[in-house]
C-alpha cells in the first residue's frame, strides 16, 4: 500500500513546492483538486505491479503510460494559459505533479519493489468482472443511444447549463447567506453590492466631493430610488462645512435669546440649560475636528474603509442601500450614475459589484472552455501520432466524450447549473479515462 500511494505522494509534494516557488502561496482550490487531478497517479502503481506479474505486455506497458502522462498534461496544460489565479495554479500543480508521479513509477518503484511480489488472488471477482465485460458488448448500441439521449439532454439546456452567480463558489451554505442578508437588512447596513466611487487630489476636496454627492443621493431618497447609503462625511465632514456649521451657531447673547424664546410657554426654566447653552459656545469657538481626534474609536474604521489614501490621492466609496434587495433589479445604476453627473466631480462612477464579480467570472469561464477545447484538439492530435490509426485514435476518444456528455446531462437534467470547478471535474474524467482507454485498447 505505501509503495503504492509513493507516486501520489511524491506528486502532491512537488506539485506543492512548484506552485510555492512559482507563485509564493498556494490556494486551497489548487490543493484540493489539485491532489485529486494527480490522484490517477494510483493507477500507475496498480498497471507497474501487474506488469511486474507478467501480465502486461513489457514491451508496450512504459510507451503506454508515457501516452497516458502526456495526453492528461495535454489536457491540464490549458489551465497554465487561464488568467484566473486559482486555475492557473492548478495547471501548475497538476502537470508537476503527474510527472513526478511517473517519474517515481518508472523509476524509484522498481528499486524499492521486491523482484518477488505476493499479490492476492483476485482471479475470481476478476473473472466476474470480465464476464460482465463480456456481457456488456451486447449492449454497445444501447449505450450508444444513451450518449446521444445525453447529448440531446445538453443541447437543450444550451445557453443555461452554466451558473452566472458567484456565490455557487463560497464554502458559505446558502442559509447562512439568507441569514446574513436578513442580519444586514434590520441593522439597515450596506450590502456593499451597490458603490459609488470616485478620486480626489486630496483628503479635504475627498471629503467635500463626498458632501457634494451626499446631497445629490438624499434627494433620490426622497424619490425613493435609494434606500440610503453611507459616507465618510458623516463621521468626517470638511474643514469647510464645519467651519459653516460653527458660523451658523449664534454668540451667546443670540442664543439665549432664541433659547428663552423657544421655551416660552414650557415649564422649563432656562437656567436649567445653562450646560447646554456653554456647550454650544464651545463648539462655536472649538477647532475643527481631524482624521487624527478619531483614533481610538470605531468611527476611524468607518472613515478609513471608505476615504482610502493612494499613493497620488484619495479614493472615495460610497456604499448605498437598495429598496428591495430581492427584486430582479434592486437598484437602477444608470439613474444615479445620471443624476451624480451634476455634481461636476470627475470619473465618479456607480457600479454594481454583484453584476462586475460575475461579468468577470463568465470571462474566466468562457476562457477555459475555450482553452479546454484546444486542449482536447492537442489530445487528439498527439494520440493520433502516437496511434497512427485513425480508427484506434476514435476507439480511445469515443470513451471520453461519451462519458463527459453523459455526466454533463446528469448533472443538468438534476437541475444542477454547472461552474468552473465542475469544469475541473471533467478535466479529471477526461484524464483518467484516457489512461484506462489507452491499456484497453493496447491489450
Amino acid at each position: 500500500l505505501v509503495f503504492g500511494l509513493l507516486p501520489v505522494l511524491s506528486g502532491a509534494l512537488v506539485g506543492i513546492a512548484t506552485v510555492s516557488l512559482c507563485f509564493g502561496q498556494i490556494h486551497g482550490l489548487t490543493l484540493g483538486f489539485g491532489t485529486t487531478l494527480i490522484g490517477e497517479a494510483v493507477d500507475y502503481s496498480i498497471y507497474f505491479y501487474l506488469q511486474r506479474t507478467g501480465q502486461l505486455n513489457p514491451g508496450s506497458f512504459w510507451r503506454t503510460i508515457w501516452l497516458g502522462v502526456i495526453t492528461s498534461i495535454a489536457g491540464f496544460a490549458s489551465l497554465l494559459f487561464s488568467s484566473f489565479p486559482g486555475l492557473l495554479q492548478l495547471g501548475v500543480y497538476s502537470i508537476s505533479g503527474l510527472i513526478t508521479a511517473a517519474i517515481v513509477t518508472r523509476y524509484v518503484l522498481p528499486v524499492l519493489v521486491p523482484q518477488q511480489i505476493k499479490l492476492r488472488n483476485l482471479s475470481r471477482p476478476g473473472m466476474a468482472l470480465d464476464g460482465i465485460l463480456n456481457f456488456a458488448t451486447r449492449l454497445r448500441w444501447w449505450l450508444l443511444l444513451l450518449a446521444l439521449a445525453a447529448a440531446g439532454v445538453v443541447s437543450t439546456h444550451a445557453g443555461k447549463a452554466w451558473n452566472r452567480n458567484l456565490s455557487t463558489l463560497s464554502p458559505v451554505s446558502k442559509s447562512d447567506q439568507r441569514l446574513d442578508l436578513e442580519l444586514r437588512r434590520d441593522l439597515g447596513a450596506p450590502d456593499l453590492r451597490f458603490m459609488v466611487a470616485f478620486s480626489a487630489p486630496d483628503k479635504e476636496r475627498a471629503l467635500e466631493g463626498a458632501e457634494q454627492a451626499g446631497q445629490v443621493l438624499r434627494g433620490l431618497m426622497d424619490n425613493k430610488v435609494i434606500a440610503g447609503f453611507s459616507s465618510p462625511a458623516f463621521v468626517l465632514p470638511s474643514q469647510a462645512r464645519q467651519h459653516a456649521r460653527q458660523a451658523a451657531i449664534p454668540d451667546a447673547r443670540q442664543a439665549r435669546q432664541r433659547l428663552r424664546q423657544a421655551l416660552d410657554g414650557f415649564p422649563v426654566g432656562i437656567d436649567k440649560l445653562r450646560g447646554f447653552l456653554s456647550d454650544l459656545q464651545i463648539a462655536r469657538t472649538r477647532k475643527p475636528l481631524l482624521r487624527a481626534d478619531l483614533d481610538g474609536t470605531s468611527a476611524a474604521l468607518l472613515v478609513d474603509s471608505l476615504l482610502i489614501r493612494r499613493a497620488s490621492d484619495y479614493l472615495v466609496l460610497m456604499p448605498l442601500r437598495a429598496l428591495d434587495n430581492s427584486a430582479e433589479l434592486p437598484l437602477d445604476v444608470g439613474h444615479v450614475q445620471t443624476a451624480l453627473k451634476a455634481t461636476g466631480l470627475t470619473h465618479i462612477v456607480v457600479f454594481d459589484l454583484l453584476e462586475e464579480s460575475t461579468s468577470l467570472f463568465e470571462n474566466y469561464r468562457n476562457e477555459v472552455l475555450l482553452l479546454s477545447e484546444l486542449g482536447c484538439l492537442v489530445i487528439f492530435a498527439l494520440l493520433l501520432a502516437a496511434l497512427k490509426s485513425a480508427s484506434r485514435t476514435l476507439r480511445v476518444i469515443a470513451p471520453l466524450i461519451c462519458a463527459v456528455t453523459c455526466v454533463t446531462a446528469v448533472l443538468l437534467q438534476s437541475g444542477t447549473q454547472l461552474t468552473i470547478l465542475h469544469l475541473v471535474g471533467l478535466l479529471l474524467v477526461v484524464a483518467i479515462g484516457s489512461n484506462y482507454a489507452l491499456f484497453f485498447e493496447s491489450s
